[in-house]
Order: C-alpha cells, then sequence, then structure tokens
C-alpha cells in the first residue's frame, strides 16, 4: 500500500509489502515524487487520482510503475479516497495473482482426482484436432519457423502450392528453400527476409510483390502476411499465412491491357473525331469535282475503276489542281468510306518527328513523349491514308515507309510490339518523282509501289471550259462564309476568268473569287487579274508591276518549267522581303499554302535573304 499526496506529487507513507514488491527501500519511497514511480506516466497518474477522488474509490491496469532494478512491472492500482485529500493506493502483482489463479486451479484438478485429469487431457485433445482440421482446410498455405528460421510445421495447401512434402521442409532453414531469390533472379539474403524480421523485431509484415519458389525450380508471385509468436513476452518464431495470386495477376494483367486499348481507341476515336472536324472544315469550300470537260470526265473514269479496288494511287498535278479531292473522290467511292480518310503533308512534318507522325510512339521514347501517341497508320486502320506532297519525305524514312507498305505492320517509336494494320494508300505530288528518282533523291522502289495505278490533275488553263461551273460554285461557297449577298458573275467576269492564266489553278482560283466578294460592290463581283496580254508569273506580281520571264508558245519542257517556277519563287520573296507565312508573305502572294512554298524552295534549293 501507498498513500499519495497528488496536490504535491508526494508518496507520504508505504508498508513493507509495498517496497517489496516496487524494490525500493520504505525510507527511499517516503517523500519520493508519484510521478518519479511512474516515468512518462504523469497524465494517467492524474486521472486516475482524479477519479479517485471524485468517485471516492477506484481501479486501473494502466499505471505500470517502474522496479528499483528497472523493469516493468505489471500492476493493479486500487484507489480509496482519504480524508485531507490523500489517496490510499493498493497495488496487486498480476503476475502473482494469475499464479495463484493456476495454484488454485490445479489444486482444484488434484483433488478432483484422476477423472478430471481425463476429462482435461479430452479436452486438449480435441483443440488440437481442431486446430489440425482448421490447418488442412485452409485454402491458403500456412507454415510456421522457430526464432532460428527452422520450419515447425507446414499444413496440406502450403504442400501442394510448393512440391514439397511437409516431412522434407519440418526442421529445415525455409527461406533457403522458397524464397532464396528475388522475382529477378538475384539472391535474396536472410537478412532482408520480412519473414524472419517478424520474430526479430516482433512486428507484422504483410507484402505482395514476392515470389515463392517451387521444388521444381519454378517461382510464383505471393501475397504472405508474417505474423510473430510469442511466449510469455519473447519472441519465439513466426507463423506465415500465403496465397499464390498467379491468376489474379494474370486477370490484373488482363484488365490492364484492356483498359489500356480502350484508352487507345478512346484517343484514337477523339483524334479521328478532331482530325474529320479539322477536314471538314477544311473541305467544306470544295465538296466534289467540278467541271465537265474531257479532262474532268476521264479523271472520273479513272476514280470509277480504281475505287473499288485497294490499289495504290499516285495523284501528280501542279499545286492547286484538286489532288485532295481526287483523293476524297477515290475515298467516298470505295468500301473503306465508313472508315476515315487520313491526311498527312509531309511537307509540314518536322524530320525529327516523321517516324513518331506516321507509326506513333510509346510514352518515354524520347524528350517529350510523356504519354503513347496513336500514329497516322494506325489512325486510318480500315480506311485510306492520304500522303499529300509525298516527295518530301527525308530519303533515310523512305525505306520505311516502303516496309510497312509491303508487310502491313509496324512498330511505334520506342516499342518492341508489331501490330498489323489495314491501310489504303493514296499518295500526291506536284514533283517528277520519275526525276527525283534519277538523281537520287527519290527511292525507285518506293516510286514503284507508289506509282501502281497514276491518275494526273489537270492544270486549269489546259480546262478553261470548268473554269464558270468552279467559279460559280466558289463565289456561292464565298458569300455564305462570309455572310454577305452573293454578288452576280457576269459574262465579263467569265470572259475575264478563262482569258487568265491561273498558274496557281484551283486554289488561286478561290483566292480570286473570295477577294472578289469582299470587294463587291452593289452586287457587282469585282475581280482583280491581269488584263489579256499581261502575261505574269502571277496576278499579284503582275499587279506590282514585276513580270517573270514568259514563255513561248511551244508548251515548257520540265527543266524550263522549275526554272520558271524558281525565278517566281525568288522575285516574290525578293517582293516581301523574305516573309513566307502570313498576310502579305511570298506564299500569300503567289497563291499557294506556305507549307507548298516551303516545300518547292528546299526542292530548288532557295534560302531566304
Amino acid at each position: 500500500m501507498l498513500v499519495l499526496d497528488p496536490e504535491a506529487d508526494r508518496i507520504i507513507d508505504a508498508n513493507a509489502a509495498a517496497a517489496r514488491l516496487l524494490g525500493h527501500p520504505r525510507a527511499a519511497l517516503r517523500g519520493m515524487a508519484a510521478s518519479g514511480l511512474h516515468p512518462g506516466q504523469r497524465p494517467a497518474l492524474i486521472v486516475f487520482t482524479q477519479a479517485v477522488q471524485a468517485e471516492g474509490r477506484w481501479w486501473t491496469h494502466t499505471l505500470s510503475p517502474r522496479h528499483g532494478a528497472g523493469r516493468v512491472l505489471e500492476l493493479e492500482a486500487v484507489g480509496t479516497a482519504l480524508p485531507g485529500g490523500l489517496v490510499l493506493v493498493t497495488l496487486f502483482d498480476l503476475d502473482e495473482r494469475r499464479r495463484r489463479q493456476i495454484d488454485r486451479e490445479a489444486d482444484r484438478h488434484m483433488r478432483a482426482g484422476l477423472s478430471e485429469w481425463q476429462r482435461m487431457e479430452r479436452i486438449f485433445r480435441d483443440i488440437e484436432r481442431e486446430n489440425q482440421l482448421i490447418l488442412r482446410a485452409a485454402g491458403e498455405g500456412i507454415y510456421g519457423v522457430n526464432a532460428d528460421g527452422m520450419t515447425t510445421f507446414v499444413n496440406p495447401a502450403a504442400e501442394r502450392m510448393l512440391g514439397w512434402a511437409a516431412a522434407d521442409l519440418v526442421g529445415r532453414d525455409m527461406h533457403a528453400a522458397v524464397h532464396h531469390t528475388h522475382p529477378d533472379g538475384c539472391p535474396y539474403p536472410h537478412r532482408d527476409c520480412p519473414i524472419y524480421a517478424a520474430f526479430r523485431d516482433g512486428a507484422v509484415h504483410q507484402v505482395d510483390d514476392e515470389v515463392f519458389w517451387r521444388r521444381d525450380g519454378t517461382s510464383f508471385p505471393v501475397e504472405y502476411t508474417s505474423t510473430p509468436i510469442r511466449d510469455r513476452g519473447a519472441l519465439v518464431g513466426a507463423v506465415i499465412v500465403f496465397r499464390d495470386v498467379s491468376q489474379r495477376r494474370e486477370a490484373d494483367e488482363r484488365l490492364r491491357q484492356a483498359l489500356a486499348e480502350v484508352v487507345t481507341l478512346r484517343e484514337r476515336l477523339e483524334l479521328e473525331n478532331a482530325y474529320l472536324k479539322e477536314e471538314i472544315r477544311a473541305g467544306s469550300h470544295h465538296q466534289g469535282i467540278i467541271g465537265r470537260s474531257p479532262a474532268i470526265e476521264a479523271i472520273r473514269r479513272q476514280i470509277d475503276l480504281v475505287a473499288g479496288t485497294d490499289a495504290t494511287v499516285l495523284v501528280t498535278g501542279e499545286s492547286g489542281t484538286g489532288k485532295e479531292l481526287i483523293a476524297r473522290a477515290i475515298h467516298e467511292a470505295s468500301r473503306r468510306r465508313e472508315r476515315p480518310l487520313i491526311r498527312v503533308n509531309c511537307a509540314a512534318v518536322p524530320r525529327d518527328l516523321f517516324e513518331s507522325e506516321f507509326f506513333g510512339h510509346a510514352r518515354g521514347a524520347f524528350t517529350g513523349a510523356l504519354r503513347d501517341r496513336v500514329g497516322r497508320f494506325e489512325l486510318a486502320d480500315g480506311g485510306t491514308l492520304f500522303l499529300d506532297e509525298v516527295g518530301e519525305i527525308p530519303l533515310d524514312l523512305q525505306g520505311k515507309l516502303l516496309r510497312v507498305l509491303q508487310e502491313r505492320s509496324f512498330e511505334r517509336v520506342g516499342e518492341e510490339r508489331t501490330r498489323a494494320v489495314d491501310v489504303r494508300l493514296v499518295a500526291a505530288t506536284n514533283r517528277d518523282l520519275k526525276e527525283e528518282v534519277r538523281r537520287g533523291r527519290f527511292r525507285g522502289d518506293l516510286y514503284f509501289r507508289l506509282n501502281v495505278f497514276p491518275i494526273g490533275a489537270t492544270p486549269l488553263r489546259e480546262r478553261p471550259e470548268d473554269i464558270p461551273l468552279i467559279a460559280q460554285h466558289m463565289l456561292t461557297g464565298a458569300a455564305h462564309r462570309l455572310g454577305v449577298p452573293e454578288p452576280r458573275l457576269t459574262e465579263g467576269d467569265v470572259r475575264r476568268l478563262t482569258r487568265y492564266d491561273w498558274p496557281g489553278n484551283v486554289r488561286e482560283l478561290e483566292n480570286a473569287i473570295e477577294r472578289g466578294v469582299i470587294l463587291a460592290q452593289r452586287g457587282r463581283l469585282r475581280l482583280d487579274l491581269p488584263e489579256a496580254g499581261e502575261a505574269a508569273p502571277s496576278a499579284t506580281i503582275a499587279r506590282h508591276g514585276h513580270a517573270g520571264a514568259v514563255p513561248g508558245q511551244r508548251p515548257r519542257s520540265e527543266t524550263e518549267r522549275r526554272a520558271h517556277d524558281r525565278a517566281e519563287i525568288v522575285e516574290a520573296l525578293a517582293l516581301c522581303g523574305g516573309k513566307i507565312f502570313g498576310p502579305g508573305g511570298a506564299a500569300e502572294l503567289l497563291g499557294l499554302r506556305p507549307t507548298t512554298l516551303a516545300s518547292r524552295m528546299k526542292a530548288y534549293g532557295i534560302r531566304r535573304a
């Protein structure tokens, strides 16, 4: 017993039994701080004494005073309130109490005689049998190890999974038998094993990313829990419960692949949707092949012949002659019309991104590849791939394109998986690819692969009878697009349009019509074109008074045409101060797309000043 003064935090007195129990002389206990006897438990001590004073009597098992030898005692404290705010604390040694209880039970059993011992034996035997039945019925593998890492028992489920008989494992180092190597094949030291750590640090260890090894040398993924076993406070071993998660991992992997496929399909649909919206906006100006000239009728017949097949088509012709329109007509008349027509402007793709643009890339394939990307070939699967300006593909990448066309399969950049693709290819160019092959700037085998069914887009100057129909169509579209009343197209306008040479072809005609709609006054179209006899390389250059070379009456040769084109570009760049893109740039001046102009400059070796 102790008498405490809670206010002063002092032990007033203690009897001899308290001195023996606590391991301090009685004289030393008198005057000792009560909290000093309970290091680190001052809050619990205050709560206990206040409860005693409030209730008159209280007890607790939470207070664990420290013995004079340094060990922590497991006691029961019963407090009784005394006059003057003092508290009488009676301490009971719980270990001693348990021993007395066991002794009482033993004495009772001894007095009960042999029949009671037999009854208890049956009870223990039944418990053991039940434990064995539970271990045998468990679907998880269960085994035990002692503090030396030696196996103490193995249940049947563990035997089945590991391929070992329990008799072969009991008494052996379990880590060396089934847990000796990491999944990647490198050794797994005993000191790093979480199973053995359980009976060293006394903590439960749960692991879900390791493997166990069977007797035949194969491995399987496992999840396991290693729980320490204590005997009277001492760590004596661990029990391990594990399960084979191979099927779940396979199911997770299939699910992961399925989800990845869903993500890929979603991205592909999003790309298709965005691409188609862009193409609809780009193609809304000119929905069909317009004209009744023999040249146009010949092109229509060629389209009808080839559309029903999967043959590769090469559309050739000058810039602005409607090569993309021919490609669209082939696609729309083919069995692939329900799938997209995917266009790639080869002249606008940076050299370093050709492979990624065509074939896609895996995340991390190069700096900036933050996620998987679907390439144009994969996007066009089941549909048509239109390669515009195909002559601009770098020579060293032409072989990769040829391989895809031959094998109908490809790999994304940074990925080893081969993907099959079903694509119908239509290519277009304003270059003379035969000449490019001859000069070594285009692969001959790729040219022959592309040139299965050639279609030539006729320049506008060679089919002047189509100009009125095209102009009227463009006039209606431009007025609707600009939100202005549609001006009239007079006979005089038609004569002026048909007299002009149209070096920029249909694209230049479209620009001229749209400019005329903007400048229209009182419903009258105002065409800004050179008058007859003003032979000029382009309408805009003629307006500035800088005429290019005037060709003779005979058709120009290819060499003359290229020299003529080069001179026009050089003169346009000089007029624009080297500016290519945007308003007032050379591309606008020549009635060309900026990418087309950049492509021609590269082909002709022209540098910006």
